[in-house]
Protein backbone atom coordinates (compact mmCIF):
# COMPACT_ATOMS: atom_id res chain seq x y z
CA UNK A 1 0.00 0.00 0.00
CA UNK A 2 0.91 3.18 -0.67
CA UNK A 3 2.16 5.66 1.94
CA UNK A 4 0.55 8.82 3.18
CA UNK A 5 2.86 10.84 2.20
CA UNK A 6 2.72 10.22 -1.73
CA UNK A 7 -0.76 10.14 -1.38
CA UNK A 8 -0.89 13.92 -0.46
CA UNK A 9 2.10 14.34 -2.41
CA UNK A 10 -0.09 13.12 -5.49
CA UNK A 11 -2.95 15.11 -4.44
CA UNK A 12 -0.91 18.73 -4.58
CA UNK A 13 -0.11 17.65 -8.17
CA UNK A 14 -3.31 16.71 -8.76
CA UNK A 15 -5.06 19.53 -7.57
CA UNK A 16 -2.12 21.96 -8.99
CA UNK A 17 0.37 22.61 -6.79
CA UNK A 18 -0.85 25.35 -4.42
CA UNK A 19 -3.79 26.78 -3.24
CA UNK A 20 -4.55 29.63 -6.13
CA UNK A 21 -4.57 26.49 -8.91
CA UNK A 22 -7.80 26.53 -11.31
CA UNK A 23 -8.45 22.83 -9.69
CA UNK A 24 -8.00 23.53 -6.42
CA UNK A 25 -10.20 26.26 -6.23
CA UNK A 26 -12.58 24.36 -8.36
CA UNK A 27 -12.79 21.63 -6.44
CA UNK A 28 -12.68 24.09 -3.10
CA UNK A 29 -15.90 25.42 -5.13
CA UNK A 30 -17.81 22.21 -5.31
CA UNK A 31 -17.00 21.40 -2.11
CA UNK A 32 -18.18 24.52 -0.43
CA UNK A 33 -21.51 23.96 -3.12
CA UNK A 34 -21.67 20.59 -1.44
CA UNK A 35 -21.78 22.14 2.24
CA UNK A 36 -23.92 24.53 1.73
CA UNK A 37 -26.65 22.53 -0.05
CA UNK A 38 -26.85 19.54 2.50
CA UNK A 39 -26.59 22.34 5.39
CA UNK A 40 -29.91 24.53 3.73
CA UNK A 41 -31.31 21.09 2.93
CA UNK A 42 -31.09 20.14 6.80
CA UNK A 43 -33.62 23.33 7.89
CA UNK A 44 -36.15 21.98 5.98
CA UNK A 45 -35.86 17.68 7.06
CA UNK A 46 -34.41 16.84 3.16
CA UNK A 47 -30.67 16.62 4.24
CA UNK A 48 -31.09 13.13 4.38
CA UNK A 49 -32.28 12.16 1.62
CA UNK A 50 -29.51 14.46 -0.59
CA UNK A 51 -26.76 14.07 1.33
CA UNK A 52 -26.21 10.69 -0.46
CA UNK A 53 -26.61 12.03 -3.94
CA UNK A 54 -24.12 14.95 -3.21
CA UNK A 55 -21.41 12.47 -1.56
CA UNK A 56 -21.71 10.58 -4.68
CA UNK A 57 -20.90 13.39 -6.93
CA UNK A 58 -18.12 14.62 -4.44
CA UNK A 59 -16.63 11.43 -4.80
CA UNK A 60 -16.86 11.64 -9.02
CA UNK A 61 -15.20 14.89 -8.89
CA UNK A 62 -12.50 13.67 -6.70
CA UNK A 63 -11.64 10.65 -8.10
CA UNK A 64 -11.86 12.18 -11.59
CA UNK A 65 -8.81 14.06 -10.14
CA UNK A 66 -7.40 11.06 -9.93
CA UNK A 67 -7.73 10.16 -13.50
CA UNK A 68 -6.55 12.58 -14.87
CA UNK A 69 -9.43 14.14 -16.10
CA UNK A 70 -8.26 17.48 -17.35
CA UNK A 71 -11.35 20.51 -16.22
CA UNK A 72 -13.40 19.81 -13.10
CA UNK A 73 -17.12 19.54 -14.07
CA UNK A 74 -19.07 20.90 -11.34
CA UNK A 75 -22.25 19.13 -12.69
CA UNK A 76 -20.34 15.81 -12.00
CA UNK A 77 -21.63 17.21 -8.44
CA UNK A 78 -25.15 16.18 -9.01
CA UNK A 79 -24.30 12.94 -10.88
CA UNK A 80 -25.81 11.00 -7.63
CA UNK A 81 -29.24 12.65 -8.82
CA UNK A 82 -29.18 10.60 -12.34
CA UNK A 83 -26.96 7.74 -12.38
CA UNK A 84 -28.81 6.07 -9.97
CA UNK A 85 -30.97 8.09 -7.46
CA UNK A 86 -32.70 5.58 -5.37
CA UNK A 87 -29.12 3.46 -4.62
CA UNK A 88 -27.38 6.53 -3.34
CA UNK A 89 -30.03 7.78 -1.46
CA UNK A 90 -30.10 4.07 0.03
CA UNK A 91 -26.18 4.48 0.45
CA UNK A 92 -26.04 7.63 2.27
CA UNK A 93 -28.91 6.58 4.75
CA UNK A 94 -28.19 3.67 5.54
CA UNK A 95 -24.29 4.23 5.57
CA UNK A 96 -25.15 7.00 8.52
CA UNK A 97 -27.92 4.82 10.15
CA UNK A 98 -25.88 1.84 10.83
CA UNK A 99 -22.69 4.17 12.39
CA UNK A 100 -25.08 5.94 14.22
CA UNK A 101 -26.26 2.21 15.38
CA UNK A 102 -22.89 1.62 16.09
CA UNK A 103 -22.27 4.96 17.88
CA UNK A 104 -24.78 4.36 20.74
CA UNK A 105 -22.24 1.18 21.87
CA UNK A 106 -19.72 3.87 21.76
CA UNK A 107 -17.83 6.38 20.30
CA UNK A 108 -15.05 4.16 19.51
CA UNK A 109 -17.04 1.46 17.42
CA UNK A 110 -18.91 4.30 15.68
CA UNK A 111 -15.63 5.65 14.29
CA UNK A 112 -14.03 2.25 13.51
CA UNK A 113 -17.52 1.50 11.05
CA UNK A 114 -17.25 5.24 9.70
CA UNK A 115 -13.64 4.23 8.19
CA UNK A 116 -15.07 0.67 7.16
CA UNK A 117 -17.84 1.76 5.38
CA UNK A 118 -15.49 5.30 3.65
CA UNK A 119 -14.92 3.92 0.56
CA UNK A 120 -18.40 3.14 -0.12
CA UNK A 121 -19.37 5.93 -2.23
CA UNK A 122 -16.13 5.79 -4.02
CA UNK A 123 -16.82 2.02 -5.19
CA UNK A 124 -20.46 2.90 -6.10
CA UNK A 125 -19.24 5.98 -8.29
CA UNK A 126 -16.59 3.43 -10.25
CA UNK A 127 -19.73 1.01 -10.78
CA UNK A 128 -23.00 2.52 -10.51
CA UNK A 129 -24.51 -0.71 -11.14
CA UNK A 130 -23.87 -1.81 -7.75
CA UNK A 131 -26.11 -1.15 -5.11
CA UNK A 132 -25.72 0.31 -1.67
CA UNK A 133 -25.54 -3.59 0.26
CA UNK A 134 -22.52 -4.36 -2.25
CA UNK A 135 -21.22 -1.40 -1.80
CA UNK A 136 -20.90 -1.31 2.13
CA UNK A 137 -19.50 -4.36 1.97
CA UNK A 138 -16.75 -4.02 -0.16
CA UNK A 139 -15.68 -1.44 1.45
CA UNK A 140 -15.86 -3.08 4.60
CA UNK A 141 -13.63 -6.02 2.84
CA UNK A 142 -11.37 -3.44 1.54
CA UNK A 143 -10.66 -1.38 4.57
CA UNK A 144 -9.99 -4.76 7.09
CA UNK A 145 -6.10 -3.79 8.17
CA UNK A 146 -6.36 -0.27 6.55
CA UNK A 147 -8.04 1.78 8.45
CA UNK A 148 -5.55 2.72 11.02
CA UNK A 149 -3.74 4.33 7.97
CA UNK A 150 -6.37 6.01 6.27
CA UNK A 151 -7.31 7.72 10.13
CA UNK A 152 -3.44 8.73 9.74
CA UNK A 153 -3.60 10.28 6.52
CA UNK A 154 -7.19 12.27 7.93
CA UNK A 155 -5.32 13.25 11.33
CA UNK A 156 -2.17 14.18 9.09
CA UNK A 157 -4.32 17.26 8.06
CA UNK A 158 -4.74 18.58 11.63
CA UNK A 159 -1.90 20.92 11.23
CA UNK A 160 -3.17 22.59 8.01
CA UNK A 161 -6.91 22.92 9.59
CA UNK A 162 -5.46 24.71 12.88
CA UNK A 163 -3.46 26.82 10.67
CA UNK A 164 -6.46 27.85 8.21
CA UNK A 165 -9.13 28.06 11.61
CA UNK A 166 -6.07 30.73 12.62
CA UNK A 167 -7.13 32.31 9.40
CA UNK A 168 -10.29 33.36 10.67
CA UNK A 169 -11.59 29.85 9.86
CA UNK A 170 -11.02 30.97 6.16
CA UNK A 171 -8.47 29.21 5.55
CA UNK A 172 -10.14 25.80 6.24
CA UNK A 173 -12.15 26.04 2.91
CA UNK A 174 -8.27 25.42 1.60
CA UNK A 175 -8.00 22.25 3.23
CA UNK A 176 -10.92 20.66 2.04
CA UNK A 177 -9.97 19.72 -1.44
CA UNK A 178 -6.78 18.46 -0.47
CA UNK A 179 -8.06 16.18 1.91
CA UNK A 180 -10.78 14.77 0.00
CA UNK A 181 -8.57 14.66 -3.19
CA UNK A 182 -6.17 12.70 -0.78
CA UNK A 183 -9.37 10.23 0.52
CA UNK A 184 -9.17 9.77 -3.58
CA UNK A 185 -5.98 8.72 -4.22
CA UNK A 186 -5.83 6.61 -0.96
CA UNK A 187 -9.11 5.12 -2.51
CA UNK A 188 -7.20 4.53 -6.14
CA UNK A 189 -4.29 2.69 -3.98
CA UNK A 190 -6.17 0.61 -2.14
CA UNK A 191 -8.32 -0.76 -4.75
CA UNK A 192 -4.87 -1.26 -7.06
CA UNK A 193 -3.71 -3.03 -4.10
CA UNK A 194 -6.53 -5.46 -3.47
CA UNK A 195 -6.73 -6.11 -6.87
CA UNK A 196 -3.16 -7.29 -6.94
CA UNK A 197 -3.69 -9.45 -3.92
CA UNK A 198 -1.25 -7.54 -1.71
CA UNK A 199 -3.53 -7.23 0.48
CA UNK A 200 -6.02 -10.71 1.02
CA UNK A 201 -4.41 -12.26 4.11
CA UNK A 202 -3.98 -8.89 6.40
CA UNK A 203 -2.89 -9.93 9.81
CA UNK A 204 -4.77 -7.93 12.08
CA UNK A 205 -6.49 -4.46 12.00
CA UNK A 206 -5.27 -2.09 13.40
CA UNK A 207 -8.47 -0.79 15.30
Amino acid sequence: MVQNSILRENARKQLGGNIFANAWLMVMVACLIYSAIVSIASFFVVGIIIAGPMLYGLARITVNRVYGQEKVDLGDLFKGFTDNFAQTLLLGLLQSIFVFLWSLLFLIPGIVKSYSYSMAFYIMQDDPSKDWKACLDESKAMMVGHKWQLFCLDFSFLGWIILGALCCGIGVIFVTPYMQTARANFYMALKASVSNGADSAPAAEAI
